[in-house]
């Protein structure tokens, strides 16, 4: 089984892929939702951590990624955890040992202050960013002037869980305007193509979550909201 299927199938047993009727954070009504939010127990994230890791050894095997990868950035606050899942098992998979920094919603303005956590940037570090799903691309470019506020480090790259390939602001998918906008590149570990095609009419423990209507309303979907959906 490649790493993508097991995720997929891994992403609806944690209940954190789910179908139905769904409203994401920029209003658009989908038939299908990602929260990595309910991941919630230690072995879920030990193995999401694993996820991410092979995403960004295989993209760095092909050459996507530069290997000297001075720290990992999780975007408050579902981007803590995944950051950190994600060094632990890169430490503990494949024997490379980064750092690891997340943000605060509010300035600290006591102790140590300021608001960023964990290892200090530095001018010229190269930083890979680690989030979860990118719908509209909001939550991602929040994030931009806080990390060159902290110093001016260069973005090699954007690790997602899945790419919903919808568009962003404009004509174009919120992933390509992000790679317009700020010359940053995304890797998803799936996009929603991936989990259609593997979903399907293939049981996960005994049930059917992508039946022939689920998949007509996603299909649905890709046809109003997304970019080269084929």
């Amino acid at each position: 089984m490649s790493y993508k299927k097991e995720f997929i199938e891994f992403m609806v047993k944690s209940d954190v892929l789910t179908f139905g009727d769904f409203t994401t954070k920029s209003g658009r009504k989908t038939p299908y939702f990602v929260n990595t939010g309910n991941y919630k127990t230690g072995k879920q994230a030990a193995q999401l951590g694993k996820f991410y890791a092979e995403c960004i050894m295989e993209n760095i095997n092909k050459g996507n990624i530069k290997g000297d990868i001075s720290a990992l950035f999780g975007p408050a606050y579902k981007g803590i955890p995944l950051s950190v899942a994600t060094a632990i098992a890169l430490s503990n998979e494949y024997d490379k040992n980064l750092n690891y920094c997340f943000n605060r919603k509010e300035e600290k303005d006591h102790g140590e202050g300021g608001s960023m956590v964990g290892y200090k940037l530095k001018d010229g570090d190269n930083v890979l960013i680690i989030e979860d799903v990118i719908t509209a691309g909001t939550a991602i470019r929040e994030c931009f002037p806080i990390l060159k506020a902290s110093a001016n480090v260069n973005l090699t790259g954007l690790i997602i869980s899945v790419d919903r390939m919808e568009r962003g602001q404009h004509d174009k998918t919120a992933i390509q305007e992000i790679e317009a906008e700020f010359g940053i590149k995304t890797y998803p570990i799936v996009t929603v193509r991936d989990i259609i095609d593997t979903l399907h009419n293939v049981p996960i423990d005994g049930k059917v979550v992508i039946d022939d209507s689920v998949k007509e309303k996603m299909e649905d979907y890709l046809k109003q909201y997304c970019v080269n959906n084929d």
